[in-house]
């Protein structure tokens, strides 16, 4: 047994390697990088204080924070009713749905960027196409503004919702249902007291996801607007590889500001996820409830008490 130990304790160590390479690493020379001075002289708090006391990079976060929240929440509604629908559909075609949207999901970065510009630019195939039709749909879009950013986040925002929400529908149980019913409950008082509180920890999960995924998004932006939009990704990658400006120290600050952010968005998901949980174990732990969820089993069951 000692010895089946050490071996399995030896296959470990490329994977502590590989932790402490390729994350622990980088996050200790970003968080010493954001408080060394430039000569390597000592500690400082400067390039943090810059941050604060400057509107173009409050404006950065704002933006940033803005656009991920609002992909992030059409992502979560559009990927949980596309999760719902996957399901009901045959296995065959399920999974061809599946894997369309696992293809979807990876589909971000400059090619997304450059498919969008393509189809909806100043010059863009549809953006033509309406035009000499007649048709006003995207005579008021602008893609290269904040309304399309939101646009091309929720490309890739909705294919990963789907893909994280879609297992828990099966944690519903087809009884339930069928229960329900024979109790005289609609589909709506169904799915208000009883599917969507055991979706709410996987809602509350994937919203955490989407939120970082938003805001670590950098190639799609910098292709898509470059420096014209002022965002939080943008703004580190001018700042550590730019060709005008080069401060690799304030860029490390705002790297910590936005992992910082990242962190704290999951925290608190996880917090409500921990409590919508609990409230879960409280409400299944009550007899009465399926007095409160069917009022015309309640009604029924008075009469007989007449």
């Amino acid at each position: 047994m000692k010895r089946n130990n050490r071996w399995f304790l030896l296959g470990l160590v490329p994977f502590v390697v590989m932790i402490i390479l390729f994350q622990l690493a980088p996050i200790l020379s970003m968080v010493t990088g954001s408080i060394s001075q430039g000569n390597g002289s000592g500690f400082t708090l400067d390039y943090y204080s810059r941050i604060i006391h400057s509107e173009f990079y409050l404006k950065a976060i704002k933006n940033s924070l803005l656009i991920s929240t609002f992909s992030s929440v059409i992502g979560i509604v559009v990927g949980l009713i596309c999760a719902y629908s996957i399901t009901r559909f045959s296995s065959k075609v399920r999974d061809r749905l599946l894997m369309l949207s696992n293809m979807t999901s990876n589909f971000a970065g400059v090619p997304l960027a450059f498919a969008y510009i393509i189809l909806l630019g100043s010059n863009g195939v549809f953006t033509l196409l309406f035009k000499q039709w007649g048709w006003s749909v995207f005579a008021d879009f602008n893609l290269y503004s904040w309304a399309g950013l939101v646009l091309v986040y929720v490309y890739f925002q909705v294919p990963l919702a789907l893909l994280l929400l879609y297992p828990s529908f099966y944690g519903i149980r087809e009884q339930w249902k069928e229960a329900a019913s024979l109790l005289g409950a609609s589909k709506w008082q169904f799915w208000r007291t009883i599917g969507l509180p055991i979706l709410t920890p996987a809602v509350f999960g994937t919203l955490g996801i989407l939120f970082a995924n938003g805001m670590g998004a950098y190639a799609t932006a910098y292709a898509l607007v470059g420096g014209n939009y002022n965002l939080l990704a943008v703004r580190i990658g001018s700042l550590v590889a730019g060709d005008v400006v080069n401060e690799p120290q304030l860029g490390n600050a705002l790297a910590v500001i936005l992992a910082f952010s990242t962190l704290l968005a999951v925290y608190l998901n996880h917090k409500m996820t921990q409590r919508s949980k609990m409230l879960q174990s409280g409400f299944a732990s009550k007899n009465t409830r399926s007095l409160r969820i069917f009022p015309k089993l309640k009604s029924s069951a008075m009469k007989e008490e007449l």
